[in-house]
């Protein structure tokens, strides 16, 4: 049976592909897709993904707007790497699908508690607001989520500033409450994130699909490999969020270590670092663990598939 997945999102290059991953994978069922402020404000990542819907024929699949800003502090965007819209380079296409009236938080709520226990997972690739608001709100939804795959933070790197990652940075006390409740979490990080690596060869498969969502993903990897390069010094863009994707689709894609985990609130300079403690051997009633390694070339062929079994929908 296919893995029913939400994803709360904040499109975003990458979400834009972890979109189209998750839509194109037979091993997944994409239940519904929540956003999130984060890259942009909420008004253009909720349009962004909702074009990328259009683009890639998605149907059928509820869409929801979510916070507009942190839990506490104020609104932080990441217009260097995604432009000012969010999703800047490709000319996306008007959307035809109207966001879902709950609004994001209610919706994971409603989809959960409609679901049987341990059948929704959870893949947040954006700062973690509507989660931490889900699980106050309902806490019953924490016992009954599969886990949760988010995309986020890193055990030795940071790329918001020197420890702490953009997820994770731009709303930590979210971040506080989803790495500590107790339900299974996976921190999919920059450790494994900066290793996919959208590379020439990379590019070349994904243009050899044929298809106008293949095309789009090239779009995507032109503005952002330019932006990266300039901003961050990547000859090749990383391409973080498909990478928590792909994690649900295929274990086998990561490493992975079970560590207790858990993020600073009140570092002068590691407010917003995850830190993982890789000391010892974990405890037994450990529900956390980080991803370390990276099996790229398996990560690039799901992404591809995904692409192929897309098709070429009309625009």
């Amino acid at each position: 049976m296919p893995r029913r997945i939400i994803l709360d999102c904040d499109p975003g290059h990458d979400d834009a592909i972890a979109i189209l991953l998750a839509h194109g994978s037979p091993e997944v069922e994409l239940v519904a897709v929540t956003t999130v402020a984060g890259n942009a404000g909420i008004e253009n990542v909720t349009r962004n993904a909702l074009s990328v819907a259009r683009i890639a024929g998605i149907t059928g699949v509820p869409f929801a707007r979510g916070a507009a800003r942190p839990l506490v502090r104020g609104a932080e965007y990441a217009p260097d790497i995604h432009g000012d819209s969010g999703l800047d380079g490709p000319v996306l296409p008007e959307p035809v699908l109207e966001p879902d009236p709950r609004g994001a938080v209610q919706l994971i709520i409603d989809t959960v508690m409609a679901s049987e226990p341990g059948e929704i997972t959870l893949v947040p690739t954006g700062a973690l607001t509507n989660i931490a608001l889900a699980a106050r709100l309902e806490p019953r939804i924490v016992p009954r989520v599969r886990e949760v795959v988010l995309m986020g933070g890193g055990v030795h790197v940071g790329n918001w500033n020197a420890t702490s990652e953009f997820n994770i940075v731009i709303d930590p006390e979210a971040a506080h409450i989803v790495f500590n409740e107790p339900w299974p979490l996976t921190m999919v990080g920059l450790d494994v994130t900066h290793q996919a690596l959208a590379t020439p060869e990379v590019r070349e498969r994904i243009a050899a699909v044929g298809t106008r969502p293949a095309a789009f993903v090239g779009e995507l990897l032109d503005f952002f490999g330019a932006t990266y390069l300039t901003s961050q010094g990547f000859t090749s863009p990383p391409v973080h969020d498909p990478v928590a994707v792909a994690y649900v689709i295929d274990p086998a894609v990561l490493q992975v270590v079970k560590a207790p985990l858990d993020v600073e609130l009140s570092g002068t300079l590691t407010l917003g670092m995850t830190v993982a403690d890789l000391r010892r051997p974990a405890p037994p009633d450990c529900t956390t663990q980080v991803s370390l390694g990276l099996d790229a070339r398996r990560f690039w062929d799901l992404v591809v598939d995904a692409l192929t079994r897309i098709g070429d929908p009309a625009a």
